[in-house]
């Protein structure tokens, strides 16, 4: 969601296929137990300490920023999720894994166990988001469910072309699976979202098609 103009304080909401469907059931069915807040709109880099009106126009534009409407796209409208952290912290919260980069021979496995430094027991609750960017080069499952990933939010990509191929999943520990059977080489990203926190890393991932070993002269397949 997001507010229409600056001079109002109309929301403007965009409601998921679940909740149009418990707000027309009436009943008080339609109730908001959970919320997020986030400033991904925001450049912090026009904050000028070297004003020369003075300490009140130091955010000054920041504060007349357009605020964006409200987008059903969560992996771009909630980017840098607000947190509330203990008096005196120092460091955000920072999504970690332990490589940028993963090769996989066609059929291989590996795990991901994203962590949350400078955030103590951060995203433990509602677990992590991982979205495979093509399903083509591999398969996405959650091997460690979260305590609450029921309750997540779980971002989704819309663009034509992302919807299409795209994978998303929430947990806390998750296995990859490479495609088998590859013509050629394929590359894919991997986006892993902090559902508490909104601190996110990426991976790099290329799996290599299988190579067969075969013998001169010998047929390739039996009639």
């Amino acid at each position: 969601m997001g507010y229409l103009n600056n001079s109002s304080i109309t929301v403007d909401a965009i409601l998921t296929k679940k909740g149009r469907e418990l707000l027309a059931r009436g009943r008080d069915e339609f109730q908001i137990t959970q919320f997020a807040l986030a400033d991904s709109e925001i450049d912090y880099d026009l904050y000028n300490p070297a004003h020369p009106l003075g300490t009140a126009y130091y955010g000054a534009a920041i504060e007349n920023l357009p605020i964006v409407e409200a987008l059903t796209d969560e992996t771009q409208m909630m980017k840098y999720k607000l947190v509330t952290l203990p008096k005196g912290t120092a460091r955000i919260p920072v999504v970690r894994v332990a490589q940028n980069t993963i090769n996989l021979e066609s059929g291989e496995q590996t795990r991901i166990n994203p962590q949350t430094v400078n955030f103590q027991n951060g995203n433990q609750q509602f677990g992590y988001t991982v979205i495979l960017s093509d399903s083509d080069v591999a398969e996405v499952r959650v091997a460690r469910s979260a305590p609450n990933s029921s309750a997540a939010s779980v971002p989704q990509f819309v663009g034509d072309n992302e919807a299409a191929q795209s994978v998303t999943v929430s947990g806390i520990e998750f296995e990859i699976t490479a495609k088998e059977q590859l013509l050629s080489d394929k590359s894919a990203t991997i986006l892993i979202i902090g559902n508490e926190t909104g601190g996110r890393a990426t991976i790099n991932l290329t799996v290599r098609r299988l190579e067969v070993a075969t013998t001169a002269g010998a047929p390739t397949s039996q009639s």
